[in-house]
């Protein structure tokens, strides 16, 4: 069946008061009852042998563990009651079928479609276009090109082959990209990466250190080309590579070399050909993608160009499997065996009736480790709203605080609070059964005592100590209360075989539905960022008063001195 999705929407939906929901009111009840029952955890595990069986969940190449949650069967039942009250499943296809339910910019929602196999080509149709169609031929140009760079055919203008790509993006042209670079660096088979993101000129100083200009190719992402920071390092980037290739004599400062050495290590990933062009790209080297595409959800449309280059085509069809795989479980599977689904309405419930503000995400994998970072974009630009997608005010809390850091790294760190701190902490915990470098130490595996602490970790957690325990160690009387463990702190565990390509592309997509389903509950648009726009906006008006006293008279008072101490100690 071909879908055939409206070009516009003809009026905004109103949407739901989430708190004014009956099922709102039954959690509400029943987290009291929960709290006041005293129950914990142990208790559960211990008066229902089958809990762990019952809280787990499979898809794909993920084994999901939700029993150390604090959850019941009956809060599942009352969390998917409020989902179906909320319209959650509706929301879904319509996202998924290509309405237009990002509101304030009257666009389709359509990340999904960047990962739909070729062979579905005519089967989502948005907007008067082939979406299938439109985004394989972008994808087949991309592969095309990648593999002439990885040949070796593609060559700098001094006929060398690309040994470095300097991908220079930001925001969600940036953390994407680093974040699967970082991961599946054992399967890299090309050049290598480096990305720039921050218009601090240490950043791009940093990913140029040691680079030849002669093997090194610049990838420029901005869909307009016109990103603020994203052009100050690719101008950068460009005076760079022009003064190195005359300092070694490549080429004479003439205008027809200075153009050829921009064709040849400059590419963009944009859609104004324009602006590209007039960079000194040849926009048959520029790679677009779709309004409907936001950049944090874009790493794998020619956003992910410079991986394609670097894993090779193969990888990359491997991780959008991946993606597609988990999206057809988001799309199919029943409420209460959806792992996004479940996940993120276990998400709501802690937010909203439990209190508890902040999310953790702890990867035991050092590869991961760009991941909590990646997250924080996806989760904190998305639902980190104050007004529903019909302009009303919230009645509730929206949006979580992500962050993490790998373990064991974490242990030595914060998970003093997160185990004995006043604030309860809920943590998705994600390791893998394989390693890409086994190593013994003596007659340990090292990575199944690395293992070891991340099941001892969700343990401790969920079981804690008591002080009967600790008193039964010999511990004296005095300090007995600074080692006893509460226990009762949430935890999801999620296991795959390997981290691999596939298995990559079905995490990423799991949590970018997770904060669908947060964002659909809480009655928000999700893939709107209007947030990021008055800072930049700002920083445009300030940026003059640094050396123009009328344009610093103009500014309040704090902006002023700031101003003042950077003229005074400028060198």
């Amino acid at each position: 069946m071909t879908n055939n999705a409206s070009s516009s929407t003809s009026a905004i939906t109103p949407a739901h008061d989430v708190s004014k929901l009956p099922a709102w009111t039954e959690l509400k009840e029943h987290h009291a009852r929960l709290t006041n029952s005293g129950e914990q955890l142990k208790d559960w595990f211990a008066s229902d042998p089958n809990r762990t069986n019952a809280f787990t969940r499979e898809a794909g190449n993920l084994y999901v563990d939700l029993s150390k949650n604090f959850v019941t069967s009956e809060t599942l039942d009352l969390l998917i009651k409020l989902a179906r009250e909320c319209g959650l499943e509706q929301r879904r296809d319509a996202m998924l079928s290509g309405e237009h339910i990002n509101t304030t910019e009257d666009r389709a929602v359509l990340h999904t479609a960047l990962r739909l196999p070729a062979s579905e080509a005519g089967s989502l149709v948005v907007d008067g276009q082939d979406v299938v169609a439109d985004v394989h031929e972008v994808l087949s140009r991309m592969y095309a090109f990648a593999e002439r760079v990885r040949s070796g055919a593609w060559t700098g203008v001094s006929g060398k082959s690309i040994e470095r790509v300097v991908s220079i993006g930001i925001g969600g042209s940036d953390l994407g990209p680093v974040m699967i670079y970082e991961a599946l660096k054992p399967y890299r088979t090309g050049p290598e990466c480096r990305y720039v993101s921050n218009i601090d000129p240490n950043d791009l100083a940093e990913k140029l250190s040691g680079a030849d200009p002669e093997t090194t190719l610049f990838v420029v992402v901005s869909k307009t080309f016109t990103t603020l920071e994203t052009m100050v390092n690719a101008r950068s980037a460009r005076a760079w590579l022009l003064d190195q290739l005359q300092d070694k004599g490549i080429i004479d400062g003439s205008d027809a070399n200075i153009a050829e050495a921009i064709k040849r290590h400059f590419v963009a990933v944009s859609t104004n050909l324009d602006l590209v062009s007039e960079f000194g790209i040849n926009p048959e080297n520029a790679f677009g993608f779709w309004s409907w595409v936001g950049g944090r959800y874009s790493t794998d449309s020619a956003v992910g160009l410079s991986l394609i280059i670097s894993l090779g085509p193969d990888v990359f069809t491997q991780l959008l499997d991946g993606f597609h795989a988990m999206d057809k479980h988001f799309a199919s599977a029943p409420l209460n065996q959806n792992i996004p689904i479940l996940m993120g309405l276990i998400n709501v419930w802690y937010n909203n009736f439990c209190g508890y503000a902040t999310h953790a995400v702890l990867p035991y994998n050092q590869y991961m480790h760009r991941f909590p970072a990646y997250l924080q974009q996806l989760t904190m630009e998305s639902n980190g709203k104050g007004v529903r997608w019909d302009g009303t005010a919230v009645s509730c809390n929206t949006g979580e605080i992500f962050w993490g850091e790998p373990g064991t790294n974490g242990q030595h760190a914060f998970y003093q609070l997160i185990h004995q701190g006043t604030r309860v902490v809920p943590c998705d915990f994600i390791a893998f059964v394989n390693t890409a470098h086994p190593t013994q130490d003596g007659e340990q595996d090292i990575h199944e005592l690395f293992l070891s602490n991340f099941l001892a970790q969700t343990k401790a957690l969920a079981f804690g100590k008591t002080a009967d325990e600790v008193r039964a160690e010999g511990t004296a009387e005095s300090i007995v209360p600074a080692r006893v463990f509460e226990g009762n702190r949430p935890t999801t565990s999620i296991f795959a075989p390997q981290l691999d390509a596939h298995t990559l592309g079905e995490l990423i997509a799991l949590y970018e539905h997770i904060t669908f389903v947060e964002g659909a509950v809480w009655g928000i648009d999700s893939y709107d960022q209007w947030g990021v726009e008055l800072g930049k906006q700002l920083a445009q008006q300030i940026a003059p008063a640094f050396h123009d006293d009328t344009a610093l008279a103009e500014q309040d008072s704090s902006t002023q001195a700031l101003i003042a101490y950077y003229r005074k100690h400028r060198r």
